[in-house]
């Protein structure tokens, strides 16, 4: 199914409300100005200006209306690495990705995300980008409407289970991995028995070192998986996913703040060893396992910190 989507002005797309009247649909997406379903194409149009033209018909359709900013994919479609398909950016996929592991406070949140390629105008016209390219605010508002109709699975590692599985061998690396297939399989058992057509993971380490972060699992994800640096520059999904994670884990971070009794930096800078120096005499050292990843060269300096002060 094409894509065709035109530019136009809000008392045009007055008029193109008013012409399709009587296909209009009660459901319109978030950024919407109206959704209408005609026997042979799909029309929605955005607070941008914006007008996605969707079906067999859909061309042809956009033709009454004016010239088409972009024909026949959601996404401009960009260079992709020789190891994906060279399509994949306009794809059904499920793309994965997680916050936190840089962090000294707080947990790692992973997200799987499934972004079916009707869906991607719609994600493109919410703003989904790298969510390090925008502030938490931004990230929430964008995150609170895309758990509404992305379907995506959100797994949290908290500080005691983190340390506790860390201590006992297991590394950083091992753990994503085991974090991202589960979250994968989670998201395939929900769309099933629909398929994506490819699947993107965030890639934090070579393909034959993950799977062998996998070995001895039960059930791991291999059929049709890609691995990219930059994933949500490839293909929306992993952005999509990203945005997803880092929602969850500003709220826990703020959770974990709450129980603190001071608001809890992010990162691994020098601010959060003053925080957690501060932490040290409030509450003890005894506490820090509950909030930080221990392993982390800013314990020793948080408790040197502490010391002195």
């Amino acid at each position: 199914m094409g894509n065709t989507v035109i530019k136009t002005s809000s008392s045009e797309m007055n008029k193109m409300k008013e012409h399709y009247r009587r296909y209009l649909s009660e459901k319109v997406p978030p950024g919407g100005v109206f959704a209408a379903k005609t026997p042979s194409c799909s029309i929605t149009a955005y607070n941008s200006g914006k007008v996605l033209f969707q079906g067999k018909d859909g061309e042809t359709e956009a033709a009454k209306w004016g010239q088409p900013a972009e024909t026949g994919k959601a996404v401009k479609k960009a260079s992709a690495p020789a190891n994906l398909p060279a399509n994949i950016g306009s794809m059904s996929v499920i793309g994965s990705d997680e916050v936190g592991t840089g962090d000294f406070f707080g947990p790692i949140t992973v997200v799987a995300a499934y972004v079916k390629k009707e869906d991607l105008e719609l994600l493109k016209e919410l703003g989904v980008q790298d969510s390090k390219n925008l502030k938490d605010d931004k990230i929430i508002e964008i995150a609170k409407q895309l758990v509404k109709f992305v379907p995506y699975s959100l797994l949290t590692l908290h500080n005691p289970k983190y340390n506790k599985m860390q201590g006992s061998g297991m590394s950083q690396g091992k753990l994503k991995a085991l974090l991202h297939n589960q979250a994968i399989q989670h998201v395939l058992d929900k769309i099933a028995p629909e398929k994506p057509e490819a699947i993107l993971i965030d890639q934090f380490a070579k393909e034959e070192v993950y799977y062998n972060y996998l070995k001895g699992q039960r059930a791991v994800v291999r059929d049709k998986v890609f691995f990219s640096t930059k994933g949500e520059s490839v293909h929306l999904a992993v952005a999509a996913a990203s945005m997803i994670a880092r929602y969850a884990f500003v709220q826990h971070m703020d959770k974990l703040g709450g129980k603190a009794g001071f608001v809890l930096p992010k990162g691994a800078g020098a601010q959060v060893d003053v925080a957690a120096a501060r932490l040290i005499k409030s509450k003890g050292a005894e506490c820090l396992p509950e909030f930080v990843k221990m392993h982390f060269a800013n314990t020793d300096k948080a408790m040197k910190i502490a010391k002195k002060g």
